[in-house]
């Protein structure tokens, strides 16, 4: 697999056009901290990390609203590709939908929002949008 960030998403947009409540996708350390960072956001009601076999997998329990039982996140949108990396400088930090969504950023701190790259004065590799 040349992008597992890519796929991560795809199995995650999959699955909330398919209206799944869990999803399951191979761990790593990147995308338990961008799974963390989607939970802190609220883009994702839970999950849950399972250490079986040599990588483990990542459960994630996906988050509807309540009403209209319209899915939490909008829209996925992989920006940096193995391609072509895109980065970032603290001064340049792209707002997504005014400020409606986050981009996760890797930062030499780690994962982070782009809010949180802009209080910290860092820029880093724009991972994705997620709104």
């Amino acid at each position: 697999m040349t992008d597992p960030i890519a796929d991560f998403l795809t199995r995650l947009r999959n699955a909330l056009k398919a209206k799944h409540r869990v999803v399951e996708v191979p761990a790593s350390n990147l995308k338990k901290e961008i799974t963390k960072v989607l939970h802190d956001k609220g883009y994702i009601q839970n999950f849950k990390f399972v250490e079986e076999g040599p990588q483990g997998t990542i459960k994630i329990a996906l988050k509807y609203h309540a009403v209209t039982k319209e899915p939490a996140i909008v829209s996925l949108q992989r920006i940096s590709k193995p391609g072509l990396r895109k980065y970032v400088g603290a001064a340049d930090m792209p707002r997504v939908l005014n400020g409606l969504g986050i981009a996760i950023l890797s930062t030499s701190k780690g994962i982070m929002t782009d809010k949180e790259a802009r209080t910290h004065h860092i820029g880093g590799e724009v991972l994705c949008h997620v709104y």
